[in-house]
């Protein structure tokens, strides 16, 4: 079997096939030093040098650490009359997700597993390590983990057409370092669905469950963190995460990952940690510092984690050893689903009701935008392509309402009781009164969102495209209309403050939200860059949309990352996201008969979902917050 190492030079694997790293230089085969370059091409030559290169930082670093021992786990070692699994190996070189990539995989097979009832399965990347086969084969048997298939699989590459005259693409960092839910797509609809296409040597054939209570994932240094991305990612397909020497450092933007897991609704993943005190501490961070904050975060955040540290270096040595232990604790209680404890996060306890979750409102539309709420606690919303618009009663009925909305966006109501929309087909903003009277407010506006204050005064955002600048319009009761602000790239959402000295505008482009100071004659003053949110690694921006205050300042934004929840100082501090196969948010309001109960349109669904909180409905008489944590 091959034995997988990381160059800590070059980031890239290097497969020794039956070597192990050698503690002593002596004890390095002869094939693989350059003794003849003279002789050899300039590649060749580069390639044997490059080799030997990652063999000495190896040796360096084991050297650096102290001499590891630890004790053997009767489950590492093979034990007479203990049915054997087999393995099987296998290549993949059709991936669509990671196009032109060649890899190994191998399949264990426990002896166990019977057709017809879909086995448990853990992934591992690097190929085979931690002698899993014999540890599957001794818990299996003894019943501390349930029939499990393996798969192990190395990173790809990009294979050259002439190895003589170049290398190939080592696609390594890219996929096990690299956020996102890239990689996890690939294990989900590709490789595993690969698996299911083979069958054990005496014709059983594999089938996979495809719960995510039944699958674990695993690795080491960036398969590591790999394997935490793919659950981080798809916590309802990976629940169970065994990290090795964790690679939660700057190398693709994996530092982040302690704070976000605080800010984030806790997800349903269990995660076992292993580290050393003698782990890197090089250009990209502190392998051991990473760790440890990781399983301070996960505490924090409410998450099932348990951890064992070392002294050892960046070696498999002690995640080898305590395997078998990983494995017990992250398949214990099973086939009881994974459950968390209460996050320590108090501004998420602050907003979230434990037990309530997403509800869905409807689906099937083209596009949903343009939330909003009157002062029954009516929820409306619109369907833009279709010029629909659609009205929740208080008591969750959804209604079709008889009108032309002229593929409305934004809504809101105003302090005389009228629902106001940018109609972007006429290029105006329309005031529609209960009984369904259009009145036309202002003309030649291209508005995106707007919002009515207290006073009677509209304030739109016209982003006119992304390569323009926006305009910020205030339109007031009587018609006028005048530019209070422009050069915003994208600026959408709009909302004002619960005291209404304050308009917050989502800025689409980037990952900001501006705030002005609404001055005495109602235009703005003060510009600034206010609120900061989270972008995703695989996003160039946030793409923050409509949003909303409720009673206590709170700033609800709709993003790529789902609901990010600022303080009224800008300051990221929750995040929701929205149920697994959402698109992504456009709008938000506090609907309800308290007024508590958040609806959010989503491309083509609309869902709510009660909160303890009370949104600010500006067409009410503005009130003063009480004061943030500074």
């Amino acid at each position: 079997m091959a034995a997988i190492q990381t160059c800590a030079i070059h980031s890239y694997p290097i497969v020794f096939k039956d070597t192990i790293v050698p503690k002593d230089l002596k004890t390095i085969p002869k094939k693989l030093l350059p003794y003849n370059t003279k002789t050899l091409k300039p590649y060749q030559a580069m390639k044997k040098l490059l080799t030997v290169i990652c063999l000495f930082a190896a040796i360096n670093l084991f050297a650096q650490a102290p001499a590891e021992s630890y004790t053997v786990d009767s489950a590492s070692v093979e034990h007479p009359g203990v049915p054997k699994g087999e393995v099987l190996k296998f290549t993949f070189s059709q991936s669509k997700i990671f196009p032109g990539t060649f890899r190994e995989y191998w399949v264990y097979i426990p002896a166990q597993y019977k057709p017809g009832k879909p086995a448990c399965v853990y992934i591992n990347q690097d190929g085979i390590q931690w002698k899993a086969p014999t540890v599957f084969d001794n818990l299996i048997n003894s019943g501390e983990i349930p029939v499990t298939i393996g798969v192990f699989i190395t990173p790809g590459r990009v294979l050259s057409k002439d190895t003589a005259t170049a290398l190939d693409r080592f696609n390594r960092s890219f996929e096990y370092d690299g956020l996102g839910n890239a990689y996890a797509r690939f294990i989900l609809e590709e490789i595993l669905p690969d698996v299911e296409k083979h069958t054990a040597t005496d014709g059983r054939a594999i089938q996979l469950s495809k719960s995510g209570n039944d699958r674990a994932i695993g690795g080491s240094s960036s398969g590591a963190v790999c394997a935490f991305t793919a659950a981080w990612e798809k916590p309802a397909e990976f629940t169970r995460v065994f990290s090795a020497i964790g690679t939660y450092v700057g190398l693709r933007g994996a530092q982040v990952y302690p704070t976000l897991i605080r800010k984030y609704e806790p997800k349903p993943i269990r995660v076992f940690l292993q580290d050393g005190s003698n782990d890197l501490n090089i250009y990209g961070g502190d392998w051991w510092m990473a760790n440890q904050s990781m399983e301070r975060a996960l505490t924090f955040a409410g998450y099932e984690v348990t951890h064992t540290w070392g002294e050892g270096g960046h070696n498999g040595n002690m995640g080898a050893a305590v395997f078998p232990q990983a494995m017990r604790w992250l398949w214990k209680g099973w086939p009881q689903p994974v459950k968390g404890s209460p996050t320590k996060n108090q501004f998420l306890n602050d907003i979230l009701v434990p037990g309530e979750d997403w509800q869905l409102v409807g689906s099937g539309y083209t596009f949903t935008e343009g939330t909003a709420v009157n002062a029954a606690g009516e929820a409306f919303y619109q369907d833009i392509p279709t010029s629909k618009t659609y009205k929740v009663d208080v008591n969750g009925t959804l209604t079709t309402l008889p009108v032309d909305a002229k593929r409305s966006s934004g809504t809101a109501f105003g302090p005389d009781g009228r629902r106001y929309v940018c109609a972007g087909k006429t290029k105006q903003i329309i005031a529609y009164s209960a009984d369904g009277t259009e009145t036309v407010i202002a003309d030649s506006v291209n508005g995106n969102d707007l919002v009515v204050a207290n006073n009677g005064y509209i304030y739109v955002t016209a982003p006119d495209g992304t390569e323009k600048p926006s305009k910020l319009y205030l339109i007031k009761p009587n018609g006028q209309k005048q530019v209070v602000d422009e050069g915003i790239k994208f600026a959408n959402g709009i909302a004002l403050s619960p005291d209404q000295t304050l308009a917050y505008v989502t800025e689409s482009a980037t990952h900001w939200v501006w705030a002005y100071s609404i001055l005495p004659d109602g235009t703005f003053g003060n510009k600034q860059r206010y609120g900061w949110l989270h972008v995703a690694d695989t996003d160039d921006n946030a793409w923050p949309d409509g949003l909303r205050c409720d009673r206590e300042g709170r700033i609800y934004v709709t993003s790529k990352l789902g609901i990010q929840v600022l303080d009224q100082t800008g300051r990221v501090e929750a995040i929701i996201p929205l149920p697994p196969g959402t698109g992504q948010p456009s709008n938000v309001c506090f609907a309800g008969p308290g007024f508590n109960t958040l609806y959010v349109t989503a491309v083509d669904k609309v869902y709510r979902r009660k909160l303890k909180v009370t949104g600010a409905n500006v067409f009410d008489k503005p009130f003063r917050p009480a004061a943030p944590h500074l």
